[in-house]
């Protein structure tokens, strides 16, 4: 190759030919004189005329200089330009492209594709073979290992179809791979490393090994992300009426922001919690409101704008809803008498935030617990009392109600001791005026709770005076006496209310301050633990590297249940949803996630001396010059035929000749751009410019590439798309826009929200593709919030799935599916039907990245693979564009053959 500022020629060796160009000044330099009309008289008067000799005139300077820029410029194009070429590592022998492919490189996934692909660009052009390295285990558990050699073009296929991994790489097993395929190839190589930056082992430096080993073999290129911190969050702290977060971050420089969301399975999010990130901090918390009716509800806390797997927990029932036992002191019969039973309260105020489960103690903790309520019912010394005391130091949560048996019979389960005295009636004391309730104390988890002035005691146990009793007060009456005390045993706790839990002694129990208190106790319960000891839970779902939940993986294997909480991910046990699969129940569930099995991120050591660092994002486009100059030549030989001819007399009138031949030549000022003069004179396709060069050239050489696949297989004719700028052009000369979403886009100003409601008011179709749903998911991370930004004032109405029979799918070619680059999301259009539109739907959304399946290069190749279904998928979603255009430029007439019935049952017979 040879560089020339700028531009890269791939073939070189053919620009030898520029020299030649004078010898073709010399040979261009004579023309035969143009014949000359004349009216002979008789022959026999002609035969004495001497033949005058004839010599030849010289061709003009100015057609000499055109000929030879035309031959110029064929050499040039023939010599492959290439504008903005990417540099490459240098070195010899095959590139071997080594991929981080773990958790920590979902975020930016499609930029480090796209530095690996630039150096594939590079090794195409040098003729080098390549082979690839991805340092994280492959889903069926086996160990890293180097592909074979092969050409550039292949290898760059095998890295579209690349997904992160949601586990953590393997870098000592790479190493290992590399050693072993050093040993045989016996040879320099070049290496590009597209690293997390992330030391991912629990101890050492495992990422300088691999580096130096890579070092040793060539010329390194080591491309991460630079400026952008690597994020975890692992799982909340359950609260009485909060979630406390946790943000496990690498450092940066300067502060920053993260937010978390808390989602529902449907993906509808309820609430949002915005955590700031200290300069220079490795860790951020905050707390997460949430009432327990919507944290019953919310099944996954994601950070907002990071797609994968670190940036994801599921919330299975240790924080949410609570399985409760309840215990009457009294016959079981007559427990839940209404307004005077035991539980009769108890179970009206717990039955909708919890599992409630009656029996003895022993069948109730035979099963999963989070808390036990005992009202007034005593605990004899014994096996009973044994269990229950070991139960309560591995977690659970123990609370008590006062009442006559209790106040005569007092246990050891108790959280303070109870005052004996003369003043006591069994254990009891009466006033002859009811107490009202004392504010709650700074630290109570009734906190924020407000007494009413109707809730008041007329009876209670007392407690025994002490020292500590104050700081074992949750709850107090108006005069200072207790009212629920509580004290700690191993891990777990005892609660007691000093009442009785109906309202024989107090009103509490009639009031909705006492619903608010026992959901509040029941929230700061441990939790279940879900299956005992090493019983097996299977893989109901796992998630992906971007986040995602799925079917499980290949290799995904049952876990045992006392390892699910804090096992580090893997092949084996990716993270997910465990269970026994036997029930719907979410008690049978559990979730295993990364962030609870991984340490948290430090940055990894620095490369070693000697190596090329490239920063990953924002890889310039290269731009193949070849094409443009080959198409400026062929347009200066035709200008070059025309003036020829009009010199020999062929054509009439020379001037008008020259003349366009000089417009022929002002067209080569560009291609054929659509402009605002002459959009009106042609049909056209637009699309939406975003700003990001890429995403842009990806957007008009897609439509380039539909409109072409039109023209050729309809009787429409669609010119060269346009790029637009909603607001500031004329949006009324296009009958349908393409609106790529990218993660940063930002809201239409009201200039181009009103010519976008005009739009679509008037007819006109907008196809907003977010480019992430199906097999692409997690490609254009925050594309999600970046649609809702974009529609916020538009006038979209409600959408559905496309039905089976909507035009979209027969409008040409009768369709079942609607893919593009991606496959497998969902396309949304109108839900209902506008006759004042033609029933036509202004709106279609969906994240198949169609652009990119249409697109074709200078070349006529179609540069971006469609996953997972090849080229069948990619002749699907040029069809799926036919039938959008003819949708947008017939409306719903498809829908309107009334007689397709008739002329189907003719055909049948």
């Amino acid at each position: 190759m040879l560089s020339l500022g700028p531009i890269t020629f791939a073939a070189p060796w053919l620009l030898l030919a520029l020299p030649a160009l004078p010898v073709l000044w010399w040979l261009l330099r004579v023309t035969p004189p143009a014949p000359k009309r004349q009216e002979f008289p008789a022959l026999r008067l002609l035969q004495e005329l001497p033949a005058p000799e004839e010599t030849p005139a010289r061709t003009p300077w100015w057609l000499l200089a055109l000929r030879l820029a035309a031959a110029a410029l064929m050499i040039l194009g023939l010599a492959r330009p290439i504008w903005g070429p990417t540099a490459g590592g240098g070195g010899q022998g095959p590139l071997l492209v080594v991929v981080d492919d773990g958790w920590a490189a979902a975020a930016d996934w499609p930029d480090r594709m796209a530095a690996a692909e630039a150096e594939l660009d590079v090794a195409a052009r040098e003729g080098r073979r390549t082979t690839l390295l991805l340092t994280a285990p492959p889903a069926l558990a086996e160990t890293p290992r180097i592909t074979a050699l092969m050409p550039a073009e292949e290898l760059r296929g095998r890295l579209v179809a690349l997904r992160p991994k949601p586990w953590a790489p393997d870098r000592a097993a790479a190493l290992a791979a590399l050693a072993g395929w050093w040993s045989k190839h016996q040879g320099s190589f070049a290496a590009l490393y597209v690293a997390d930056g992330i030391e991912h082992a629990a101890e050492g430096d495992a990422f300088t090994p691999l580096a130096t080993a890579l070092a040793e073999g060539g010329a390194l290129v080591v491309a991460r992300s630079e400026g952008r911190p690597t994020r975890l969050l692992p799982p909340p702290r359950a609260e009485a009426d909060q979630l406390a977060l946790t943000v496990l971050t690498t450092p940066l420089p300067v502060p920053s922001q993260a937010a978390v969301l808390a989602r529902t399975g449907d993906g509808r999010t309820l609430a949002r919690a915005e955590i700031t990130v200290l300069a220079g901090a490795t860790r951020a918390e905050a707390a997460l409101p949430l009432p327990l009716e919507i944290r019953n509800q919310v099944v996954r806390l994601d950070l907002d704008g990071i797609a994968g797997a670190n940036a994801t927990v599921l919330l299975d029932e240790r924080f949410r809803r609570r399985p409760v036992g309840l215990i009457a002191g009294g016959e079981a019969t007559a427990a839940d008498v209404p307004l005077i039973g035991e539980l009769f309260y108890l179970d009206r105020a717990l039955a909708p935030h919890a599992e409630l489960r009656r029996g003895s103690v022993p069948e109730l903790l035979a099963r999963q617990l989070s808390v036990l309520v005992l009202a007034d019912r005593p605990v004899a010394a014994g096996r009973e009392r044994d269990e229950l005391t070991a139960w309560i130091e591995a977690g659970g949560t123990l609370v008590r109600f006062a009442g006559p048996r209790l106040a005569e019979n007092p246990d050891g389960l108790l959280p303070v001791p109870l005052r004996a005295g003369e003043r006591q009636l069994g254990g009891a004391l009466s006033w002859d005026r009811p107490q009202a309730l004392a504010p709650f104390p700074e630290g109570s988890p009734f906190q924020g709770l407000e007494p009413t002035p109707e809730v008041t005691v007329e009876r209670q146990v007392l407690a025994e005076p002490s020292a500590r009793l104050s700081g074992h007060t949750w709850a107090r009456l108006a005069d200072g006496t207790p009212l629920v005390t509580w004290d700690t045993r191993g891990a777990g706790r005892i609660v007691m209310f000093h009442v009785t839990a109906n309202a024989e002694w107090s009103s509490l129990p009639l009031s909705g301050l006492f619903v608010d208190m026992l959901r509040r106790l029941v929230a700061l319960s441990a939790g279940i633990g879900g299956a005992d000891g090493e019983a097996p839970l299977a893989p109901m779902e796992t998630l992906d590297g971007f986040g995602q939940l799925g079917p499980p993986s290949p290799g995904a294997q049952p876990i045992p249940a006392a390892r699910v909480e804090n096992e580090a991910p893997s092949p084996r046990h990716p993270p997910g949803w465990y269970g026994s699969g036997t029930s719907g129940d979410g008690a049978h569930r559990r979730a295993l996630n990364l962030g609870a099995g991984v340490q948290a991120p430090r940055l990894a050591a620095a490369a070693p001396a000697g190596t090329t660092m490239r920063a990953i994002g924002g890889v310039p486009v290269e731009r193949d010059l070849g094409p443009w100059l080959l198409a400026a030549a062929m347009l200066l030989l035709v200008a070059d035929l025309l003036v020829s001819l009009g010199l020999r007399g062929v054509l009439a009138r020379p001037g008008r000749v020259v003349a366009g031949a000089l417009l022929a030549l002002g067209l080569l000022a560009g291609p054929a751009q659509a402009q605002e003069g002459d959009a009106a004179l042609a049909t056209r396709l637009a699309y939406v410019v975003t700003g990001d060069s890429q995403v842009d050239e990806i957007s008009r050489a897609g439509l380039l590439g539909l409109s072409d696949f039109v023209n050729r297989r309809t009787a429409a004719a669609l010119a060269e798309p346009a790029p637009i700028v909603p607001g500031r052009d004329d949006l009324s000369l296009y009958p349908l826009l393409y609106w790529p979403v990218t993660g940063d886009a930002a809201q239409p100003d009201p200039a181009g929200v009103a010519a976008l409601n005009g739009f679509m008011r008037n007819g006109g179709i907008i196809l907003f593709d977010t480019r992430d749903e199906g097999s692409g998911v997690g490609f254009t991370p925050g594309a999600a919030a970046a649609l809702r930004r974009l529609t916020r004032y538009l006038t979209v109405p409600p959408l559905a799935p496309v039905p089976e029979d909507h035009v979209l799918k027969r409008a040409f070619y009768l369709l079942q599916d609607l893919p593009g680059r991606f496959a497998g999301g969902t396309v949304w259009v109108a839900r209902d039907q506008d006759r004042a539109n033609d029933s036509v739907s202004p709106v279609i959304i969906g994240g198949h990245d169609w652009a990119s399946a249409w697109a074709i290069d200078a070349r006529g190749n179609n540069p971006y693979a469609a996953i997972p279904g090849g080229n069948r998928q990619r002749i699907l979603a040029y069809r799926f564009g036919t039938n959008l255009v003819m949708y947008a430029l017939t409306g719903n007439y498809k829908g309107d053959q009334v007689h397709v019935p008739a002329i189907l049952e003719r055909l049948g017979n």
